[in-house]
């Protein structure tokens, strides 16, 4: 913790991001609970739910290349602030859907906000490495992460109790008024030349026309590289269970445990607070882990994800489901931090935002995929069955994992931009 504090105390920049990331947050899951709510209340199925999140991956998925790309070509922070500023627009008009009949406009609403969304996402990830020094990395980005679950865990809490006490209107108007916020925090961001646009070759005219063609070398660039091309792959293999668990907590929240908007979002807090004592955790462990620990690490946290989510849906008392969601999302946040920070480490800077971007498409592309089967599926097979199938899914991909890393073809990468002597990952002593 002491080490949070003293980067937010020194770094002016992390801290301006860091306030925008919070308040930001907090008011996306405002929406989120209000939107699930609303939806299940229409039509009291989760094949509606499946519409609403549905409408938000495959936006997410269209601008993922788009994204990628311009952020590697264009300045970044101003990509995030217009970003903000789309967002805060459509999320103000969420209002007007409150009283129709249908749930057209959610899937609508929702599909444009999630069309912004990467370029935002995918630039903070972007630059990162820009704001934060060198032996301040590990420390930035554990406290991204982590704070994106604390904001997980504060945001489906407040907002499932204000949408019950004060009604749905005032969770769209927040939500609205942190984007705001947001933009004007990342306007606060200062670097020497003023500029957040990625070093590299100037762009030909080829390029400029067909940016298709760039986003591919992109991906050629991944597939170069088996730990990056592998830590995809992690994170499709979690979606691939992950995708249904975005609809299996609001029907389990409503109509497993007759909770309502309270249930959904106490079920999402909870997760949340695995997420944060799991990420709190690999910020402790995470330097003192040698590449092979870590791989191993991975392994772990996988089956551990997995094993709990089947117990969590078998789970007959609301408290205990808490308790195995908690444990759940604890180690899968092990592996996404410890992840997250080798990409960090190894992503060469002309290359990062298609790299994010990338990565946050095929995450939304699987999730797709399990939200789909898993909306069809509640309407022949009950949340708990579901919950099952999901939970062996995602703990496949430890298997996958083991096997490429048991072959030899995870070897560690060269190291971008960092002196190998100041990387906080050391070896201990024999």
């Amino acid at each position: 913790m002491s080490g949070f504090l003293e980067l937010l105390r020194e770094n002016r920049n992390y801290r301006y991001t860091w306030l925008g990331q919070v308040v930001s947050e907090v008011g996306d899951h405002f929406n989120n609970i209000a939107v699930f709510s609303l939806a299940v209340q229409h039509a009291n199925s989760g094949m509606v739910v499946t519409g609403v999140l549905l409408s938000r991956a495959i936006p997410a998925i269209l601008a993922g290349p788009l994204a990628g790309v311009l952020l590697d070509r264009l300045d970044r922070k101003k990509i995030m602030i217009a970003s903000d500023l789309v967002r805060a627009v459509v999320a103000a008009c969420f209002i007007f859907t409150i009283n129709a009949n249908s749930g057209k406009a959610l899937y609508l609403l929702s599909a444009l906000l999630m069309l912004a969304s990467p370029f935002f996402t995918s630039g903070r990830a972007s630059i990162l490495p820009r704001i934060a020094t060198k032996e301040q990395l590990h420390t930035a980005n554990s406290l991204t992460q982590t704070t994106q679950w604390s904001t997980l865990t504060i945001g489906t809490m407040l907002g499932g109790a204000s949408v019950t006490s004060f009604g749905y209107e005032w969770a769209f108007f927040l939500n609205s008024l942190s984007f705001l916020f947001s933009a004007w925090c990342i306007s606060r961001l200062q670097v020497p030349g003023g500029s957040f646009q990625a070093q590299r070759e100037p762009l030909t005219e080829n390029e400029v026309a067909r940016p298709w063609h760039e986003y591919v070398e992109g991906l050629r660039y991944m597939r170069s590289v088996p730990l990056f091309s592998g830590i995809a792959l992690l994170a499709v293999g979690w979606a691939s269970g992950g995708g249904a668990a975005q609809i299996l907590f609001s029907l389990f929240g409503e109509n497993v445990f007759h909770r309502g908007a309270g249930g959904i979002g106490t079920i999402w807090a909870c997760a949340g607070i695995g997420l944060l004592i799991g990420g709190f955790f690999a910020h402790r462990v995470g330097p003192t882990l040698t590449f092979n620990e870590y791989k191993r690490t991975v392994v772990a946290c996988y089956l551990i994800h997995g094993g709990a989510y089947v117990v969590f849906s078998q789970m007959r008392s609301f408290a205990w489901a808490l308790v195995f969601i908690a444990l759940s999302r604890s180690a899968i946040a092990v592996s996404s931090v410890l992840n997250f920070s080798q990409l960090l480490r190894h992503v060469s800077d002309q290359y990062r935002g298609r790299v994010f971007a990338t990565m946050e498409t095929l995450s939304w592309g699987m999730m797709m995929l399990s939200m789909t089967a898993a909306g069809f599926a509640s309407q022949h097979y009950s949340p708990r069955a579901i919950g099952v199938v999901s939970g062996i899914a995602s703990s496949l991909t430890a298997f996958w994992w083991l096997a490429l890393n048991a072959s030899g073809r995870l070897p560690e990468p060269a190291l971008e931009g960092i002196d190998p002597k100041e990387v906080e990952v050391h070896e201990p002593s024999l």
